[in-house]
């Protein structure tokens, strides 16, 4: 499907912003809205925010299904926030309605349980999601560069070409060569969940970037194992490795060289260390661009942007 591009953030916009997994404390909230409201934008405050369901979830699947379409519907908002991740997303697939979404683009901004959405949106509707920091479980407390990485991106001023790091942080090549492709790809927990559901994600001819949290290296390893069976990385055309914050195991062993290992048979570049996830900074990726990577050089680059 080809993917469209989507229009800037600009002063004075309204954005929307909706629960579509985990609920948060009212106090967080206000925060959230104080952090939107800093970049000079107006602030459409879903009702799922101040929604409660299983003690877990901000809201039934259906509602929270249908606060996301009207939000999409809704010509007046102009970028689409998702308060936070947790446990939810997948849930309201089935509800969304993929033709008005696809007729509607427009930014989209969430990682961690979103990925369900950002694949869903990629791949059924054509429109680009960003994977970067979420107001209520990020910005209210970012870091500078985090904040400033998200601004440049949504407000259309990144240029296409290199994307950095943090500083004193490397990009570093584990598997040898370089590839091009549409971006997609998430969270690894998420992305395992949603094989052989209609909603898995598709590979094919793109660069596939994965991160996690909190994950034992044994529990990585299952998941990735499922990916390769599932023809996931024999089909990508190059693989991007993220943060997996807390996924240290007692015994010590490194994830890097775990990743090394499962992925050089398939003789695919792989770019291990890329910034962007559950970490602090954090580099905000636009997937649906259209980029390349080199693990020779250690370099990501955007070649064609979501920003119209």
């Amino acid at each position: 499907m080809k993917i469209q591009k989507v229009r800037a953030l600009k002063l004075n916009d309204t954005v929307g912003l909706m629960a579509p997994a985990g609920p948060v404390s009212q106090e967080k909230l206000q925060k959230a809205i104080w952090a939107l409201e800093e970049w000079g934008v107006q602030v459409e405050v879903g009702k799922t925010c101040r929604m409660e369901y299983r003690g877990y979830l901000a809201g039934p699947p259906r509602k929270r299904a249908e606060e996301l379409n009207n939000m999409f519907s809704n010509k007046e908002i102009s970028a689409i926030f998702c308060l936070r991740g947790g446990y939810g997303s997948p849930q309201i697939l089935p509800f969304l309605d993929r033709e008005m979404i696809k007729n509607n683009p427009k930014l989209f901004i969430g990682y961690s349980d979103i990925t369900a959405l950002n694949i869903f949106l990629l791949q059924h509707c054509g429109i680009p999601a960003v994977h970067g920091p979420m107001p209520a479980s990020d910005l209210i407390d970012a870091d500078p560069f985090t904040k400033w990485d998200l601004y440049q991106l949504l407000k259309g001023h990144t240029p296409l070409g290199k994307v950095s790091n943090p500083s004193e942080e490397r990009m570093e090549g584990i598997v040898p060569g370089r590839a091009c492709g549409i971006l997609t790809g998430g969270n690894l927990s998420l992305i395992s969940a949603l094989m052989g559901t209609p909603f898995e994600i598709d590979t094919k001819g793109k660069i596939l970037f994965l991160e996690d949290i909190n994950e034992e290296p044994y529990k990585l390893d299952r998941m990735m194992t499922q990916l390769e069976l599932g023809g996931k990385f024999s089909e990508a055309e190059g693989i991007i490795l993220g943060t997996w914050t807390g996924c240290q195991s007692v015994s010590n062993l490194d994830i890097k060289v775990l990743f090394k290992e499962m992925l050089q048979p398939f003789g695919k570049p792989v770019l291990f260390n890329v910034r962007s996830g559950h970490c602090s900074p954090m580099v905000s990726l636009p997937f649906g661009a259209f980029i390349e990577i080199d693990a020779d050089t250690e370099e990501l680059v955007i070649k064609e942007g979501i920003i119209q």
